[in-house]
């Protein structure tokens, strides 16, 4: 073979390795970068998929960073947390589980996440990233005393450091934690607070107990924002050397509703609305700090909420705001505004700005995704929950590569919701969840569950359970599979 040729044969080997690699989304690996991108997700509490301007030209709350994000970025609008309440949509975004095959419901006696389970943190640092988290935890800690190392978090799971809280800003105590230890212990006292003319769990709501003496409820929102900022600021001084994952956990806008002085009245949402506009500027300073440390271009910013909002029909009327966007339901239920989510990625050079995807994903599949990102090494004990959208970002989803087809939801409080294309199978009657009523016990005759073709029917409207008995029997099948499997 000439010389000639051989280079004729090599050329087009490493044509048919691109192909390849564009197919499976390992893209990064054959091109020139030096490093992987900083990575910084950004999660925030309890907002709805119709809170955003960009997912509701109708909403009632100004979200001008958000609105930019996406308009730099990629706009999924099948996207759904891990679960709809705020313990197990975290577990599964961290462990690329779903959340139901762990015990993350014991966060108050116990950390959730086992020593020996992978995390996105720990993936990446084996990656040499700089990992940091900054904000709620709420997957459990050892806690001993809090004069004692409050182990199990996620100084032990993956992150270099950790400034934040161990659970939401209206479940005592409060008290802030740096690495493994307590900055104050939650030795004074404070009494519950509810707001007239919301529900008990709306408005300025926060329930009794220990508090520390430094800890003012309403400036966490503002000092997670300042963590967050020191961290990027760190990085661009110190660490540029290596790239940085930042996870910044906002418990906001979840209760207690707490907008400072220069956001009170300005939205046509009363509280919520207002501190939903505050959440939005505290983002938008972060995204700022990226960019005057010279960060933005290298960076892949992911946004989301971790659940739906607490936001109740007669407050639709009230307010003319549908937090839910047309979706059916709030927080915790099987319904989609209880878990699908707006989750908006931005990735300069990477990601096609302006863009919209109707891709199926899940919170899980974070894990997957930056594993592709930094090159799919092997991991022990790696979830098999979690699949790669990598393609889809990087605009090079075909439909033999499409990442996830199926997805399953276990509600607040009882019924699975599994997904199948545009099939969606609820194993009971009502919400499953907050909304009312939760359970509906079956009439002879009457449907045993819901099936909603949500092509059609996004809104749940249209029980289609007695109609369509063969596509029942596929679904509960699938959601057997999925429930058996080693993973």
């Amino acid at each position: 073979m000439t010389n000639h040729q051989v280079h004729h044969l090599l050329k087009k080997l490493h044509s048919l390795v691109i192909v390849y690699l564009m197919a499976s989304g390992s893209l990064l690996l054959a091109n020139t970068d030096k490093r992987y991108p900083n990575i910084v997700v950004i999660l925030v509490d309890d907002m709805g998929y119709g809170d955003i301007g960009s997912y509701n030209s109708n909403s009632k709350i100004p979200t001008p960073h958000l609105d930019q994000l996406a308009k730099e970025g990629l706009k999924f609008t099948d996207a759904h947390a891990s679960g709809p309440l705020c313990h197990v949509s975290r577990y599964g975004l961290i462990t690329g589980r779903y959340p139901f095959r762990g015990q993350p419901h014991l966060w108050r006696k116990q950390p959730t996440i086992k020593a020996d389970r992978p995390t996105i943190g720990s993936l990446l640092q084996g990656r040499g990233y700089h990992t940091s988290m900054v904000g709620k935890w709420h997957l459990g800690f050892k806690e001993e005393g809090y004069d004692k190392p409050l182990t199990g978090g996620p100084a032990d799971r993956g992150f270099h450091d950790y400034f934040g809280i161990r659970a939401s800003t209206d479940i005592p105590p409060y008290f802030y934690i740096r690495d493994r230890k307590a900055v104050e212990p939650p030795s004074l006292k404070i009494k519950a607070k509810s707001t007239p003319g919301w529900t008990p769990i709306q408005g300025e709501f926060w329930r009794a107990g220990g508090i520390a003496p430094n800890l003012k409820l309403v400036e966490v929102l503002p000092r997670f924002t300042q963590e967050a900022i020191k961290v990027i600021e760190t990085h661009g001084e110190k660490r540029k050397e290596k790239p940085l994952f930042l996870y910044l956990a906002y418990p906001a806008p979840h209760t207690p509703w707490l907008p400072t002085k220069e956001f009170k009245g300005k939205s046509k949402a009363d509280l919520y609305g207002d501190f939903m506009m505050m959440v939005d500027a505290n983002i938008g300073q972060v995204l700022e700090a990226l960019k005057k440390q010279g960060m933005e271009k290298e960076t892949l910013v992911i946004f989301s909420s971790d659940n739906g909002p607490v936001w109740y029909e007669q407050d639709v009327k009230r307010f003319d705001h549908d937090s839910s966007g047309g979706l059916r339901g709030m927080k915790a239920d099987a319904w989609e505004a209880g878990h699908r989510m707006p989750f908006i990625v931005k990735w300069p050079g990477k990601v096609k700005a302006g863009t919209s995807s109707d891709q199926l994903i899940s919170f899980v599949d974070l894990f997957s995704t930056f594993r592709a990102i930094v090159g799919n090494p092997s991991i022990k004990n790696a979830p098999k929950d979690s699949q790669s959208f990598l393609p889809e970002l990087l605009g090079t989803t075909r439909k033999e590569t499409k990442s996830r087809n199926s997805l399953v939801v276990k509600s607040g409080r009882s019924h699975y919701s599994v997904r199948k294309g545009n099939w969606k199978l609820i194993t009971g009657l009502g919400s499953g969840g907050f909304s009312k009523p939760s359970r509906i016990q079956p009439k002879p005759g009457g449907p045993k569950g819901q099936l909603y073709n949500l092509k059609e029917d996004l809104g749940e409207t249209n029980n289609l359970y007695l109609k369509h008995p063969e596509i029942v029997k596929s679904l509960e099948a699938e959601l057997e599979r999925i429930l058996g499997m080693d993973a």
